[in-house]
């Protein structure tokens, strides 16, 4: 019995589903049950029937996982793949804020620490954090912890005050206007397709800005058929998937989230066997880490 014959048994026999983020490596995403991205794979969860999440991606999405599906066991694929970015805000930085801004709405981007999020209002993804912010009755807003993705929003909703953190993805950062515009003129007949963590100069040389699974959806619907990608290069699997016919084009190898390529078949395979390691969270921080993604799920309606 090869590795995936063995990862399909235990499957079935564990009552086990698995959960892939677009960024992982496409074998991964080959025999994932579903695929998506962090905030998508944890609300689709709280649908399934299985017992038990095997979750590839960093830590965070698997403590969104574990908060929005209490009841279930939620095992980590690697538990080492964490997310440096949900680290580079921290919770004396937000009362401080508080203290001098005593009207201030603390908007959390949904890849942070469940710590964090406990101390935060509301919770946003790449994709509905301007429709969030917007419907939001506060006009003062400090929104943790991604800088670019702040600054992207800000410049949607300029009748709101921001207060910005310093935080990045270091991917996105790494993707360098001079890389972008080598690449189109290398294929100028390609549309740049822009994840909005990444910095304000590549933006404004993109064709389209959105999330990973917005910018699927646009290159699948759109009726060009030559891409330039800005963002992590997990997400060229599923856009081969979807538009065979269809060309897509790197911008440079800095492009490569090294927590995400430490998820393998055999990590899978192992934590199917052993269902660790597991996701657990204190009590008292999962309840108030869980009200700012309850609040995302109001204002989004």
């Amino acid at each position: 019995m090869n590795t995936i014959e063995e990862i399909q048994k235990l499957k079935k026999e564990k009552n086990a589903v698995i959960l892939a983020h677009y960024y992982v490596d496409g074998e991964v995403q080959a025999i994932a049950d579903y695929v998506g991205d962090s905030y998508y794979l944890s609300k689709l969860a709280t649908t399934l029937s299985e017992d038990t999440i095997i979750f590839c991606g960093v830590n965070f999405m698997g403590e969104s996982a574990k908060l929005l599906n209490p009841k279930k066991k939620v095992i980590m694929a690697d538990e080492y793949a964490d997310c440096p970015m949900a680290h580079m805000v921290d919770i004396d930085t937000i009362e401080q804020v508080r203290q001098e801004n005593p009207d201030v709405c603390v908007v959390c981007y949904v890849n942070s620490t469940a710590q964090i999020k406990a101390h935060s209002d509301v919770c946003v993804t790449s994709s509905n954090a301007v429709r969030i912010v917007k419907a939001l009755p506060q006009s003062k807003i400090f929104f943790i912890p991604d800088n670019n993705l702040g600054h992207y929003v800000a410049s949607q909703l300029p009748e709101k005050t921001f207060i910005f953190h310093d935080g990045f993805c270091h991917v996105h950062k790494s993707i360098h206007l001079e890389n972008v515009l080598a690449a189109k003129e290398a294929h100028p007949e390609a549309l740049i397709l822009t994840h909005p963590e990444c910095t304000q100069d590549v933006l404004e040389h993109s064709d389209f800005i959105g999330s990973t699974s917005e910018i699927i959806d646009f290159a699948t619907k759109d009726s060009h058929d030559t891409y330039i990608i800005c963002t992590e290069m997990g997400i060229f699997y599923e856009l081969g998937q979807k538009n065979p016919d269809k060309k897509f084009y790197s911008v440079g190898h800095r492009q490569f989230c090294p927590n995400m390529k430490r998820i393998s078949l055999d990590k899978v395979l192992l934590a199917l066997r052993n269902l660790s390691p597991e996701v657990c969270l204190d009590q008292d921080i999962a309840d108030l880490a869980k009200r700012p993604l309850e609040q995302m799920l109001h204002y989004a309606k």
